[in-house]
């Protein structure tokens, strides 16, 4: 028999004063309430009440041990509801992992909106460009670029993820324009080192798909830090359209190859199957595709 429901019918019992009572109020019959507290006894290998088949009264150990009993169920009750509680208000930490550059110009940028609307849930957030693992990492939720591949998770589709290329108009001026991917051959590029980035740019044009080999004196992993070699003059850079746009327009960089799109990646914000997601949870995954969907 399940030890908790043995306890729960015990105190009852002794509430209410009799077996009757208490399985009038459970709506059980007298002889399974009996056979909880027989076996509760059996297992703790003392009696926990003397009875007659008049009345009944604790013994020293039954009296001690319904002390204890009641404040264990009280403790019981009182996790389940905040368990319950927890499942209808948004509050408690998300661990969240996402890509660095997305992180840091898309994602931050955009969390206080989130933590104005629910002020009791805070934020781990992980920046990083390598594949988490949700399950062994205890993550919540993962930003990912590139098709999914494990379908043991949930994926909510966001807008494709935008890659554009630029340069300094610095460099431009000491280097020549660059009017088709072909120009780019023999040019300074400045590789990130994520799937093929590192050594070939693609872009879809009039004539079609082109694929130009690139190369040039620095490959890195981190977006910002090829960002900050642009800015000097030393090259070409193709990153995500959130980093460089605010640059753009500012005059600090010059969009390249307008007639050429880079092909666009798809962007999923992903998360544990769970038949009942929490509120911080579900609140977490619409706010992602509100500002960052299509």
């Amino acid at each position: 028999m399940d030890r908790l429901t043995s306890m729960r019918i015990f105190v009852k019992a002794v509430e209410l004063g009799s077996f009757s009572a208490a399985a009038s109020a459970l709506g059980l019959s007298s002889q399974l309430v009996g056979k909880h507290i027989r076996t509760l006894e059996q297992s703790l290998g003392v009696r926990l009440l003397n009875r007659t088949t008049r009345q009944q009264s604790l013994t020293d150990i039954g009296r001690n041990y319904y002390e204890r009993v009641r404040q264990i169920l009280a403790d019981v009750t009182a996790a389940e509801d905040f368990a319950s509680e927890m499942r209808l208000s948004p509050r408690g930490r998300l661990k969240v992992s996402a890509p660095v550059t997305f992180g840091i110009h898309a994602l931050a940028p955009k969390l206080p909106d989130y933590f104005a609307a629910y002020p009791d849930v805070s934020v781990d957030l992980h920046l990083s460009n390598r594949y988490v693992d949700l399950i062994d990492e205890g993550f919540d939720v993962a930003f990912r670029v590139g098709q999914l591949v494990d379908s043991s998770l949930i994926g909510r589709p966001l807008a494709p993820y935008r890659l554009i290329v630029c340069a300094t108009p610095d460099y431009l001026a000491a280097h020549g324009a660059i009017d088709h991917p072909a120009d780019l051959k023999g040019r300074t590029c400045l590789g990130f080192s994520f799937g093929t980035l590192a050594t070939e740019w693609q872009f879809e044009g009039p004539e079609g798909r082109v694929t130009v080999p690139i190369s040039g004196r620095m490959v890195s992993d981190s977006g910002e830090a090829l960002l900050a070699v642009a800015l000097s003059g030393q090259g070409v850079l193709m990153q995500s359209a959130e980093m460089l746009e605010p640059l753009i327009a500012a005059g600090k960089l010059v969009r390249l190859l307008p007639d050429h799109r880079i092909p666009a990646r798809p962007f999923h914000v992903l998360f544990a199957p769970d038949r009942r997601p929490t509120p911080k949870l579900r609140t977490f995954i619409d706010f992602s595709v509100a500002a960052f969907g299509k």
